[in-house]
């Protein structure tokens, strides 16, 4: 069954819940994603950008995606503000693979752990059962044992690793693939 265009849910942190809206992503939420992808391009191994994305390449991004069809932005608010994102995207240009997306989820470091970034997931995994996805594809930069846990938890499975496939940091990072079956 899919879900409503907007849902509450409530992931756990400690004992105290922290109500979150999962919506999908508006054009006024470009600044809170820019600032949470370029968070992780400046600290982190887990995006192989290595410069920040201006909001004025954002602006270029958004349009590809929609409330119908493959290509999807999920957005979790929380007071007004995005703290995470979640996207569906082409896996390549070519036109055979069109029934195969990639998918990443971002949260704000602030976050992180609160079960945010799989509620996400599971919204934009329940919308792309309702369109014609045949495999859902995760590139995870390794080390990233959160990351494969949440994909492993969604139905993910390890099919393959590109080793040292990037440098970043002065050192060399490979990347896990994971797939997820739609049938």
């Amino acid at each position: 069954m899919p879900w409503p265009r907007s849902i509450s849910r409530e992931p756990q942190l400690g004992h105290r819940l922290v109500p979150v809206v999962i919506r999908a992503g508006e054009h006024r939420d470009l600044p809170d994603i820019t600032r949470i992808y370029n968070h992780y391009v400046l600290t982190s191994h887990v995006t192989f950008d290595v410069e920040p994305v201006t909001l004025g390449e954002r602006e270029l991004w958004f349009p590809g995606f929609g409330p119908r069809g493959r290509q999807r932005l999920y957005v979790a608010e929380d007071e007004g503000r995005s703290v995470g994102y979640a996207t569906s995207t082409p896996i390549r240009p070519k036109p055979a693979y069109v029934p195969s997306v990639e998918t990443t989820v971002y949260v704000s470091p602030e976050r992180v752990g609160r079960g945010i970034g799989r509620i996400l997931y599971e919204k934009l995994l329940s919308a792309l059962e309702e369109e014609d996805v045949h495999r859902a594809y995760a590139g995870i930069a390794l080390p990233n044992p959160p990351s494969v846990a949440l994909h492993e938890a969604l139905g993910y499975r390890h099919v393959g690793t590109f080793s040292e496939a990037g440098r970043k940091f002065g050192r060399y990072w490979s990347i896990g693939w994971w797939e997820r079956r739609f049938e």
